[in-house]
Parts: structure tokens; C-alpha cells; sequence
């Protein structure tokens, strides 16, 4: 994994703060924590609605759900 900056501006960051991206622990260590937690209190991008996590919905796909149910509304991030 990397960073991307530009201009001193972690782009990372700069998504997650946006609402278009999560942090991911796994990768990040909780790098993006803050970012995420002022997003989701702002409401911004995908705070604005329900989704299923990425890793969530391929685990559920390996574990042979099909991808109707995987990203079902009740299975997702309220």
C-alpha cells in the first residue's frame, strides 16, 4: 500500500474525508479514522445512504450468497 499526495494533501485522506472512500483497518491501521468518523457525522457521499462494505460484500460472495442478497438494503451500513 501507498500514499498519494499532493501538495503536502494526503489524497487518501481527502477521499475518505469526501465520503467516497472508507478506511479500510486492514491496510490503513485506522489511519483514516477521523476522516471517516467527520464524514459520517457530516453526512457526506456514501453517508448520505445505505451501502454494504466492499470486504463484506465479497466475503459474503465467496461464501457463495449470490450478489442480490449480498447488497441487500437490510444487510447494509445503515
Amino acid at each position: 500500500m501507498g500514499t498519494c499526495s499532493v501538495g503536502g494533501a494526503d489524497l487518501g485522506e481527502w477521499l475518505v474525508r469526501s465520503g467516497l472512500a472508507l478506511d479500510w483497518p486492514r491496510y490503513s491501521k485506522g489511519r483514516y479514522d477521523a476522516a471517516q468518523q467527520d464524514a459520517e457525522r457530516a453526512g457526506r457521499g456514501i453517508w448520505k445512504g445505505s451501502y454494504v462494505e466492499p470486504w463484506l460484500y465479497r466475503a459474503c460472495v465467496r461464501a457463495n450468497g449470490k450478489p442480490s442478497s449480498c447488497s441487500d438494503d437490510a444487510n447494509a451500513h445503515p
